[in-house]
């Protein structure tokens, strides 16, 4: 995705956009592609790092694999279809259970991570204001820690979705995307440290 915006390359871009989220990439331009894709980054920190290492340090491999099965349930069918609409509120539910925990963890290592004084100002404001209970920990402590500003109108399916800003800085920006990759890498590092630390304590 990096590659891509920083190459001017708006199609491939938006084509890359549906292996980050579920959002209407059609029409996006190259702040709303950065933008989305710095969320997806702050989100998935949790989602496909710090929580499957949480879940593995405090209950094992079970635990591990019993929480991957939950978020890739959730992100199949999740509040998906009307089909589904029942099954997927119970997915979306115990993913929301899974990821409490995990998701304050990831916000408490960001701003430990990024040293940032406006990580945790912004994370403890704005963290709560997101329609998940989760997500909103996530993005409102990397607004914080890239002095960017997220949040603001998305697009799925034809429906919009308008969300409340986190943040006070800038709108996100191509440079910011390689930003919020590199603030992700150090959160995982952190956070596998951690969970050796919790697994060993535990034994």
């Amino acid at each position: 995705m990096a590659s891509a915006l920083e190459r001017g390359d708006l199609e491939a871009a938006r084509g890359r956009l549906s292996h980050l989220c579920a959002r209407d990439p059609k029409g996006l331009e190259s702040a709303e592609l950065a933008r989305a894709t710095v969320e997806s980054v702050a989100e998935n920190t949790s989602d496909a790092a710090v929580a499957p290492l949480f879940w593995g340090a405090v209950a094992g491999v079970p635990g591990l694999v019993v929480y991957r099965a939950v978020n890739t349930l959730d992100a199949m069918v999740g509040y998906r279809n009307a089909r589904y609409e029942r099954f997927g509120w119970a997915a979306a539910k115990l993913d929301d259970v899974a990821n409490w925990i995990p998701a304050r963890v990831t916000g408490l290592l960001t701003v430990a991570c990024s040293g940032s004084a406006d990580a945790w100002r912004v994370l403890r404001r704005d963290g709560a204001n997101h329609p998940s209970p989760n997500a909103g920990r996530c993005e409102a402590a990397f607004a914080g820690a890239l002095g960017v500003r997220l949040g603001g109108a998305n697009s799925y399916g034809g429906e919009v979705e308008r969300r409340p800003e986190m943040g006070d800085g800038r709108a996100p920006e191509v440079r910011d995307v390689r930003r919020a990759v590199r603030l992700s890498k150090r959160v995982g590092l952190a956070a596998a440290g951690t969970a050796a630390l919790v697994a060993w304590r535990l034994r």
